[in-house]
């Protein structure tokens, strides 16, 4: 029998500016646990991706990430306490409730790499 387990996905995320990037991640809380070769690699406990030195601007305005948290308002406070709207001038909308079940919010990237940040919600 082959053993077909999973262990991990990453996305590769673009960044137009590779150095202003990753200090962003870094700002936002991400760790960098490493870099070679153009690709940055981070993760937030168990959760990860590469962040790569390659911007298709329009990829990269049309790349979507979604995190799925516990606590949907204490990721929005980390956000605006982390000063990265203010220091790197991206947008984040306001939290809302979808009709999926989901309240979530979005934060925009340097690069405009869209993250969905949310929890489920009964």
């Amino acid at each position: 029998m082959s053993n077909l387990k999973i262990t991990e996905i990453k996305a590769f995320v673009p960044s137009k500016d590779f150095e202003l990037s990753k200090q962003f991640y870094k700002d936002l809380g991400f760790t960098m646990a490493s870099e070679g070769g153009g690709i940055a690699y981070f993760h937030f406990g168990d959760v990860s991706f590469l962040l790569q030195d390659f911007c298709a601007e329009a990829f990269a305005e049309n790349f979507m990430m979604h995190i799925l948290v516990e606590d949907v308002n204490a990721w929005w406070q980390q956000v605006h306490e982390s000063g990265v709207l203010e220091k790197y001038g991206v947008k984040v909308t306001a939290l809302e409730d979808q009709a999926w079940r989901m309240r979530d919010f979005c934060l925009y990237d340097p690069s405009g790499v869209l993250w969905r940040i949310g929890q489920n919600i009964d």
